[in-house]
């Protein structure tokens, strides 16, 4: 599914199951919260930290995902098209970065 599309079904979702969106001060803290979440598992799974029994259960793709639906509904609700804003920024980024990451001496 394209990001459009993504926009367009969290849009349905929200008017079939959500009531309405929270305010965008509100799904701003949501969003906070479930980077949080996705940071959480990263340090503790991929980082130096350990990993609780607890967290070792936690599905990763399910909290990016989280990730992602706050994100889309943010958009909706600003009137941001996701999908353009996106292209735009892949296309600035081909352009702008096209050989900086092949010259870093870090990276070889």
């Amino acid at each position: 599914m394209d990001i459009k599309n993504s926009q367009k079904a969290v849009d349905q979702w929200i008017k079939e199951h959500g009531v309405r969106y929270f305010n965008e001060l509100t799904n701003m803290a949501q969003l906070t919260e479930e980077v949080g979440e996705v940071a959480r598992i990263i340090a503790r799974r991929y980082g130096e930290q350990s990993e609780k029994e607890s967290d070792k259960a936690k599905d990763l793709g399910e909290e990016l995902s989280d990730v992602v639906f706050v994100v889309l509904c943010l958009a909706n609700q600003t009137g941001i098209d996701l999908q353009e804003a996106f292209d735009k920024k892949m296309a600035l980024k081909s352009q702008r970065d096209h050989n900086r990451h092949h010259n870093n001496p870090k990276l070889l």
